[in-house]
């Protein structure tokens, strides 16, 4: 009998790649621009309890992260019952979607956005509806909500958008919210809420506490500084949050970085001074690019958008030849992170360049 393959599910067998942000080679230097990581280490007091946890890999996490649950109902003032940690963000998107949707439902993201959301809705074993942000890089809310139809369990907020910046507003996400059906879910992926500075943007908890259909997702990964050790949450209504809970994978969050995540909301006062730093040197990359003559969206993020099309993966060749990693969206655009001021020149040397070409 001739062996048979084992067969995949045709959604995971069709599944695209996620691909993460360029490495520098082994023994090569260059500044990584490539994966909106937070270009300061974690503060001594995080990597003292982190080597402290260490001692203890012997042991299983605390499952429900105990400590970290009411750490975080304490500082955004809900219920510890509607926080459920996960293994990052994205892992903690997963399990929401396995949460409330069933074959054949259909869920709501913008595009492009992030491009993990595709994948996360084919596993669940749903169908992604995507609806194409504006030109300037901003969801269409209105159009996302005009694509809900009677099989729509999940609409996906990217806020601010990964990769493209903008982040929504407050009257464009209450419309939305009015034209949503209650029993469809609407969930608020604040991964760079830290970030924010646009007066008109929402308060996702005071949203949060207004629609019983609204779950937020946040992150220690970006402000925090915690990329490595993946640290997510979602916040929601408790019988929510208790389903969400229900699919999490057990012990999902190491003890390691249960401890980090509890010493580095301790310092959030500290770590928001880097995130200012941040912020500061996301405006002098703006200026610069703009003073250039480049076209680039308004990004509330720890990274801008640089909308170049079929020429991203040129771009990102030179950037590299430069010293510069950056992450290229073929026949999109190019994200650039910000990092160090050193970096910040690199890559505006970089764009100079280009833009010099462009207008010869």
């Amino acid at each position: 009998m001739t062996p048979r393959p084992v067969p995949l599910r045709p959604a995971v067998a069709d599944l695209p790649a996620y691909v993460p942000g360029a490495r520098a080679p082994v023994g090569a230097a260059a500044y990584k621009l490539s994966s909106n990581e937070n270009p300061y280490p974690p503060l001594p007091a995080v990597v003292a309890a982190i080597a402290d946890a260490a001692a203890d890999a012997n042991r299983y996490p605390d499952m429900y992260a105990t400590e970290l649950t009411a750490a975080l109902a304490a500082t955004l003032g809900v219920a510890p019952e509607s926080v459920v940690t996960g293994c990052g963000s994205v892992a903690v998107l997963g399990h929401v979607l396995v949460a409330v949707c069933a074959a054949g439902d259909e869920v709501v993201i913008p595009w492009r956005s992030f491009e993990a959301y595709p994948i996360a809705v084919a596993v669940a074993g749903a169908t992604a509806v995507p609806v194409p942000v504006t030109d300037d890089g901003r969801l269409d809310l209105v159009a996302m909500a005009a694509a809900v139809t009677e099989r729509t369990r999940v609409v996906v907020v990217c806020t601010p958008n990964n990769p493209t910046g903008p982040a929504v507003r407050a009257d464009e996400l209450e419309t939305l919210l009015a034209a949503v059906p209650s029993d469809v879910l609407v969930v608020l992926d604040e991964a760079y809420v830290e970030f924010v500075r646009d007066p008109h943007a929402p308060d996702g908890l005071a949203v949060l506490a207004a629609h019983r259909n609204v779950v937020l997702l946040r992150t220690f990964s970006k402000a925090y500084g915690l990329a490595g050790l993946r640290v997510g949450y979602a916040v929601a209504r408790p019988r929510l949050a208790a389903g969400i809970r229900a699919t999490s994978t057990p012990f999902g969050v190491s003890h390691v970085a249960q401890r980090a995540a509890v010493v580095s909301l301790g310092a959030t006062a500290q770590l928001m001074d880097r995130v200012e730093s941040v912020v500061a040197e996301r405006a002098r990359l703006l200026d610069g690019l703009r003073r250039q003559g480049w076209t680039v969206p308004d990004s509330q993020a720890n990274f801008v958008w640089l909308p170049l099309g079929d020429r991203a993966a040129a771009f990102a060749a030179d950037a590299a030849r430069a010293g510069v990693l950056v992450r290229p969206f073929a026949g999109d655009g190019v994200r650039v992170s910000v990092g160090e001021p050193e970096a910040t020149d690199l890559l505006l040397d970089v764009t100079a360049d280009w833009s010099e070409r462009r207008s010869a």
